[in-house]
């Protein structure tokens, strides 16, 4: 073989160390051997090494280039693919827009709908818009947000409060963080005004039903146009109207979703609005019968002396209302009215906000509300009553907007005009079959797997909680107490107001914007693995956090049975979830 000849090159690149840092000297000095006859061998090599460097920079430099053209030519495809979802074909609707939102960028033209966090910083996302007329008079504005990456093969639909009018963009907002595809629709009108009602029938159906069902229908379309496969899994969450809508869709659409969150439910609309309504023409009706909000830390005290103590525990909550047997005449002025009592005619106007309605021949039409937490903020002097008679509350104004636009059509008509029994009558008639969601029957939903879990408040002031009772009792009789069980869960939450808020713990995941936590403290995330796993909630728990800011620090926690059990207190710290258990009614 002869010889052997070392030649030196130096490249000028500094490369990993030598030693600890790597097989090479920091200016690497590679040495190369081959057989060298003579010395005139050693530049040709010397060439060839020069060649070869260089020719390695070459290609790292075109794949660099290549990698930057292909991430462009992705986020061009991307944004193809988005933009063409316009030409996608929709039955009674039509794709007005498709744009790819950056990563991170604002959106400025998005309204937050009242009790709506605002809409942060998003991963990138197609956003569509979609204006859908299934007949000559709706114009029902729908959104479609589908992220572009990590898209976790699901559907996640929000709903609507009141009157509708407005997207729950929050709500869509963090599904999309959390990988979902979401939609959202203003339920066929803009604003929050029952007057859309007033000479459009349809309107009333829109609003009542066929908005949301379109909404999901057409999403489903969008997203296997969009990313070449259909929704493995579809879920929908909302409360209050939201929580009617998701009754509905169960009982009208079973096919629609697989997991329904429904919340404080306005699902026997008619009659909820016609019972609300009374009680304002009661307390307006006779002289001294209103009930002033001044009187209401009178009443919760009284209610709370009587009650508090039932769950084993004397915390400033009655654990179960429906068993208080609370009387307002132990409020009775015995001489002078003052805030701390009541009047005869004002303990009859309590007494009667108490109640269940009934009609003329004495049938039950609807429960009342529930003592406890009356005089909690946002709570009856918010809903029921206000400072003084005649002060404008939120459920005078459901009812007055809702028998002028929807039930006569005439907007002189008065609360003097008001008769329970026929004005109830005549609301059913009219409109009950577009906005009441009272079928008990979810066969069809069970049987293709659907899971339904409601939840409500029972200090609820807007919407009384012994209705989502009503309805589950309901249910089970319906469908028998196995089938029921295997696919339907209702949980009650003391001390909570209008699905959420108020004196008791109250945050367990139920919000569309709630930061998603385990199956023990997050009712969607137990709805989730209901459906995806088969394992059925159980007793979760809720919590209360300081001025209702989990960053602030947590007041108390508490269980939340399973209907019909409910909690009681055993040992230990009251504040304190584990000190409780659920046990059977």
């Amino acid at each position: 073989m002869g010889a052997v000849a070392v030649v030196e090159v130096d490249d000028g690149v500094e490369g990993p160390g030598s030693g600890a840092d790597g097989p090479y000297p920091c200016s690497a000095t590679h040495h190369l051997s081959l057989d060298a006859g003579s010395g005139a061998r050693t530049r040709p090599v010397e060439r060839i090494v020069h060649f070869m460097r260089r020719l390695t920079v070459f290609v790292m430099s075109m794949g660099m280039m290549f990698g930057v053209v292909s991430f462009a030519n992705s986020e061009e495809t991307t944004a193809g693919r988005c933009a063409g979802l316009t030409a996608v074909k929709l039955e009674g609707a039509k794709v007005t827009s498709a744009v790819l939102v950056a990563a991170g960028a604002a959106l400025g033209d998005v309204k937050e709908a009242p009790g709506q966090g605002p809409v942060g910083k998003l991963p990138a996302f197609c956003r569509v818009k979609v204006t859908d007329t299934p007949t000559g008079d709706s114009d029902i504005k729908t959104e479609v947000w589908l992220p572009v990456a990590g898209w976790n093969g699901r559907y996640r639909a929000s709903g609507n409060g009141g009157f509708a009018g407005d997207i729950y963009f929050g709500d869509m907002a963090a599904a999309v963080a959390e990988g979902f595809a979401a939609s959202g629709t203003d339920a066929g009108h803009a604003g929050m005004q029952p007057t859309f009602a007033l000479g459009h029938p349809e309107k009333v159906k829109d609003f009542g039903w066929r908005a949301v069902h379109d909404m999901t229908v057409q999403t489903k379309v969008l997203v296997k146009a969009f990313y070449g496969k259909p929704v493995e899994r579809a879920y929908f969450a909302a409360c209050s109207d939201g929580g009617r809508e998701a009754l509905m869709e169960a009982q009208r659409f079973p096919a629609d979703f697989d997991g329904i969150l429904a919340g404080a439910p306005a699902y026997n609309w008619t009659a909820l609005i016609s019972a609300s309504t009374a009680n304002d023409k009661t307390m307006m009706a006779t002289p001294g019968a209103y009930l002033l909000a001044s009187k209401l830390p009178a009443i919760t005290a009284a209610v709370l002396a009587a009650c508090d103590g039932q769950d084993g525990v004397t915390d400033g909550l009655v654990g179960n209302p429906a068993k208080c047997g609370f009387d307002p005449a132990v409020l009775t002025c015995m001489g002078a009215e003052t805030d701390a009592c009541l009047t005869g005619a004002q303990v009859a106007t309590l007494k009667s906000i108490y109640a269940a309605k009934v009609d003329a021949q004495g049938k039950h039409v609807f429960p009342g509300y529930s003592p406890g937490a009356e005089s909690a903020p946002g709570s009856w002097g918010v809903w029921i009553v206000g400072k003084k008679p005649g002060d404008p509350t939120l459920m005078m104004f459901f009812g007055m907007g809702y028998f002028r636009d929807f039930v006569y059509g005439r907007e002189d008509w008065s609360l003097a005009d008001f008769d329970f029994g026929k004005d109830y009558r005549v609301a059913t008639e009219k409109t009950g079959a577009a906005l009441n969601a009272t079928d008990t029957d979810l066969r069809p939903f069970v049987a293709r797997g659907g899971k339904l879990v409601m939840y409500h408040g029972w200090n609820d002031p807007a919407i009384p909680g012994l209705s989502s009772v009503e309805y589950y009792d309901g249910v089970v009789g319906t469908m028998g107490k196995s089938a029921a069980d295997a696919a339907v869960r209702l949980y009650m939450v003391p001390g909570m107001l209008h699905c959420g808020d108020g004196p008791g713990a109250a945050d367990f995941g139920q919000g569309g914007a709630s930061i998603r936590r385990d199956t023990q403290h997050d009712v969607f995330t137990a709805l989730k693995q209901w459906v995806e796993a088969g394992k059925a909630p159980g007793t979760l728990t809720a919590t209360k956090f300081v001025d209702e800011d989990e960053t602030k620090g947590v007041v108390l926690t508490r269980p939340l049975c399973v209907y019909p059990a409910e909690a009681r207190y055993v040992k230990g710290d009251p504040m304190q979830a584990g000190s409780f258990r659920c046990v059977a009614p």
